[in-house]
């Protein structure tokens, strides 16, 4: 199948992809995923701080716990709209990291880049809001431990790993909303339910907009991911007249 650009899709790509996300879904409840699933935490809350900023907030620190939760604290200027960006930054933006990585992985093979992104990521929101030592040092061990990969491995297994992050992360995303936005209990306590306090909307309707937003993002990015573009341009061949002038 080719897109308008000619662009096809890779099969190679699609197969491993989906054989990925069997098994992160597979062995979810594996305790070999805890830090995975804590990374994510971390892209959920950064997206809660990076939004802050951008409304003109200030953030005040970040903390995650070995539950797999973790919490965004800041400071707000008044205003609704505000505050409907902040709280919908965790949700999509743990969804956007999920898209970005299967786009900087899949179709621009960034490889050794993407890891040394995250290690900028981690130390950066570590050293600046971690709000107690578990958050910092799982943020700098982390780095650590991504940066090593970033360093040593080869090529072949930097890949893999970055298939696999970008993988899991977009399913981590999926589930995240499902847990949290869609089981009622989850949901009384969710950045949903914040939102319906303020804005009179349903948290129920704050929760499939986002998983509406969400699942749309990441589809769309699978599919860019999936379709490789043409290697090279070719130009046509010059006639002979063409040639001699």
């Amino acid at each position: 199948m080719k897109t308008a650009s000619g662009a096809q899709l890779d099969m190679g790509r699609l197969v491993l992809l989906l054989a990925m996300l069997g098994v992160g879904w597979y062995f979810w409840y594996s305790p070999v995923f805890w830090p995975l699933k804590l990374l994510v935490v971390m892209m959920h809350e950064s997206g809660h701080a990076l939004a802050t900023l951008l409304v003109g907030g200030s953030v005040d620190r970040i903390h995650l716990a070995a539950n797999e939760s973790g919490e965004c604290l800041s400071r707000l200027p008044p205003g609704v709209f505000r505050q409907i960006a902040v709280y919908s930054g965790g949700y999509l933006g743990s969804a956007i990291a999920g898209a970005g990585l299967l786009l900087a992985t899949f179709r621009f093979q960034l490889r050794r880049w993407v890891l040394g992104a995250a290690c900028v990521w981690l130390v950066v929101m570590g050293v600046m809001y971690a709000g107690d030592g578990f958050t910092l040092a799982f943020c700098v061990g982390t780095a650590v431990v991504l940066g090593l990969c970033a360093k040593w491995l080869p090529d072949g297994a930097v890949d893999f790993l970055n298939l696999f992050i970008a993988a899991f992360t977009a399913l981590y995303a999926v589930f995240d909303l499902r847990d949290d936005l869609w089981n009622s209990a989850v949901r009384s306590r969710s950045d949903a339910a914040l939102l319906s306090d303020i804005t009179y909307i349903p948290a129920i309707a704050w929760a499939g907009l986002w998983t509406l937003l969400a699942v749309g993002l990441l589809a769309v990015a699978a599919w860019w991911s999936m379709h490789a573009r043409p290697r090279h341009l070719q130009m046509p061949p010059m006639s002979a007249r063409a040639r001699r002038a």
